[in-house]
């Protein structure tokens, strides 16, 4: 008996042990009596007694009248049905528990006990709420948010927010259960897939396909998530059109004229070598066209750069207009344009084009409330015949267009050889020219001109030459043109009129004689708008009177720039200047303009001057431009005098001033002073 009562004693201190160490609250109450048989350490302390304490005392009187009423139901269960009962309630202090009472049956059927099991779920409840609190964060998020988000498990898809239906123009209903690779874009999906089987967490640029089948390129930042056990992939899926688009905008800006929208010099030279070699391997011929506009500086400086934009777009928009889809096509700046021709047959396809272009770029522009008319010149160079490089093929192209453009407005010039060498020399003179501005180098020669019938001198030309410091002294001829085609003339015409103005104030200051100084003026120099305030502030700086000056311009000059002539002439002689037209009878000046110029003297072109009295057609142009000018109150002048005979048909015909070596030849200033001293001394 005693070894029965150990034994019983041992198993029950292990059940003790073990209830008091188990994170529960256990009792058994007695099923006729309620009163306490046994209870562990935990579930007596919580209601403030302990494991000896606490037996004997009934169920109601453990926990309290309050809870008793509270949990009656559950404990009739137990009694009545004989069935397990369970609930969960919080605690005053916060905590949640979760109470189960569990019948306890003999071999019969018959209830002899009831068994209380308390477990603290207040971590299981703080979680689920925080589970909730998360889920409600998450759903709120997705439908406050801007940017698409999706849930796949597997690849199927679990939910989707508005923004994403809004994004692909799916509803709700339609994504869910679909597979997530069903709306990416079919060139996409083997990046995707491999995203998604690698469950990797990033950031990538992919696209997906709109129900209409518009492609939308997208960001997807994809991360891992557990939801309800389960793991789950949420995308976020950005749309980035706006960001693409704007990437292709400052990539077409890098490569295209910003004005134009044709291809700028950087981006035309890249393509253009590639063009090359490709024609090069298959044999093929390409043919290189440099445009510049005609005049396309009297333009900006007349109307503004504004309406000069205007014409260059509506000039590139004509360009491309004539060519085909395969053609390049670029603006090098300002008013020169680039074309390749690819696949160029014979040179008569090239001729085609060419003039197409004459023709659309002629067309009249309107722009300013005017019409305008702008003309092109342009340089040919075929590949591989004029050169095998891209730099030697703009090289010739532009050396032609400048060949083309001394030519006249509106033209064409393919590349030929000896224009490289032309060119080499232009480059050289251009650089002499530059620097012999710098240096002083230039200076007048005057050649007087008298009045026909006393012989009296009533003035001189200003006449430009070149001390060059190896070929000596230059006339204009050796390199006039030059300055002209690389833009050198307006300098060079500005000192050329100061110089003027300048000696003409130290004669007055010398006391010479009164007379007038003729100035040869360029086209590019009269062009400008701000000729007229020009001409006023070197007569200001230089001290020089108006009536000193004369300003002889071409009959070209004139016709080209009607528009704006009379109103620029008439400043000019507001100021006290004269005016006259050179070379006369060369042009196409109609009576109707004329009379619409406010001129002073028209000057026999001295070619015919030159054939008098021999050629009788020479002699009869002669006189009737001498009785034109009469008839309209212009005086006239002949120049290129050589011979006796010559300047008695001119005086007898009614010219009134006369030039040539007949009188004097051209003359540094110094020694036209000592001639006319000479002159005055010999009465």
């Amino acid at each position: 008996m005693d070894e029965d009562r150990l034994q019983q004693e041992i198993a029950a201190a292990r059940l003790r042990l073990i209830a008091d160490n188990v994170p529960a609250l256990i009792a058994l109450y007695d099923a006729r009596t309620d009163l306490c048989l046994f209870a562990n350490r935990q579930y007596a302390q919580t209601f403030g007694l302990d494991e000896r304490s606490i037996l004997g005392r009934s169920f109601g009187e453990v926990i309290g009248p309050d809870a008793t009423e509270k949990i009656q139901w559950a404990v009739d269960k137990v009694k009545t049905e004989h069935q397990a009962a369970n609930y969960e309630r919080q605690l005053d202090d916060g905590r949640w528990i979760e109470v189960n009472l569990i019948p306890h049956l003999d071999d019969a059927g018959t209830l002899i006990a009831s068994c209380v099991l308390i477990n603290d779920i207040s971590k299981h409840r703080n979680a689920e709420k925080l589970a909730r609190e998360t889920q409600q964060r998450l759903d709120k998020f997705m439908h406050a948010t801007v940017e698409g988000i999706l849930f796949h498990r597997d690849g199927v898809v679990t939910d989707v927010n508005p923004p994403l239906c809004a994004l692909v123009g799916y509803s709700l209903e339609e994504m869910i259960g679909r597979q997530a690779l069903a709306f990416v874009a079919e060139d996409e999906l083997a990046k995707v897939q491999q995203v998604m089987s690698a469950a990797r967490e990033l950031r990538y640029e992919t696209a997906v396909v709109h129900k209409d089948g518009t492609r939308i390129p997208v960001e997807f930042i994809v991360r891992t998530m557990e939801m309800d056990g389960e793991r789950h992939r949420m995308t976020i899926v950005r749309d980035i059109r706006d960001r693409v688009a704007a990437q292709a905008r400052i990539q077409h800006l890098a490569h295209h004229d910003s004005l134009t929208q044709l291809l700028n010099r950087s981006a035309f030279m890249e393509r253009l070598q590639p063009a090359l070699d490709s024609a090069a391997s298959q044999g093929h011929q390409l043919g290189l066209l440099f445009i510049d506009l005609d005049n396309f500086k009297r333009v900006n400086d007349s109307l503004g750069h504004l309406e000069g934009d205007q014409v260059l777009t509506t000039v590139s928009r004509r360009i491309t207009g004539c060519l085909r889809s395969s053609d390049l096509v670029g603006r090098f700046g300002g008013d020169e344009f680039v074309v390749l021709l690819e696949d160029v047959h014979h040179r008569d396809d090239v001729l085609v084009v060419l003039q197409a272009l004459l023709e659309v770029v002629e067309v009249p522009v309107f722009a300013d409330g005017r019409e305008l008319s702008v003309t092109p010149s342009i340089g040919v160079a075929l590949f591989p015949e004029h050169g095998e490089t891209a730099q030697e093929l703009i090289q010739h192209a532009d050396t032609a267009m400048y060949r083309a453009k001394a030519k006249g407005r509106a033209t064409y010039e393919f590349f030929a050889p000896d224009m490289a060498e032309s060119a080499y020399a232009d480059l050289v003179i251009e650089s002499e020219l530059s620097a012999g501005l710098d240096e002083g180098e230039f200076l007048l020669y005057y050649q007087p001109q008298v009045d026909a019938r006393s012989g009296r001198l009533v003035g001189a030309e200003a006449l430009l030459r070149w001390r060059h410091p190896q070929r000596g002294l230059l006339t204009p001829e050796a390199f006039i043109a030059v300055a002209e085609r690389h833009r050198l003339m307006l300098p060079l015409s500005d000192w050329v009129l100061a110089e003027a103005a300048r000696q003409a104030r130290r004669w007055h200051d010398a006391g010479l004689p009164p007379l007038r100084i003729a100035v040869n003026l360029s086209s590019m120099q009269f062009r400008l708008d701000s000729f007229a305030c020009a001409v006023a502030q070197v007569l200001e700086e230089s001290g020089a009177s108006g009536e000193w000056l004369e300003l002889e311009l071409t009959e070209r000059m004139l016709i080209d720039d009607i528009d704006h002539a009379p109103e620029t002439l008439a400043r000019l002689r507001a100021q006290g200047l004269s005016i006259s037209v050179d070379d006369f009878g060369t042009g196409h000046t109609s009576l109707a303009h004329l009379t619409q110029l406010p001129l002073d003297k028209l000057k026999i072109d001295q070619g015919f001057v030159a054939k008098l009295p021999e050629d009788a057609g020479a002699m009869a142009i002669t006189r009737a431009i001498t009785e034109m000018a009469r008839g309209l109150n212009f005086k006239v002048g002949a120049e290129g005098v050589r011979t006796d005979e010559q300047r008695r048909l001119l005086q007898e015909w009614g010219c009134h001033e006369l030039q040539g070596e007949l009188f004097a030849v051209p003359m540094p200033a110094a020694e036209f002073e000592r001639w006319l001293r000479q002159r005055e001394e010999m009465g």
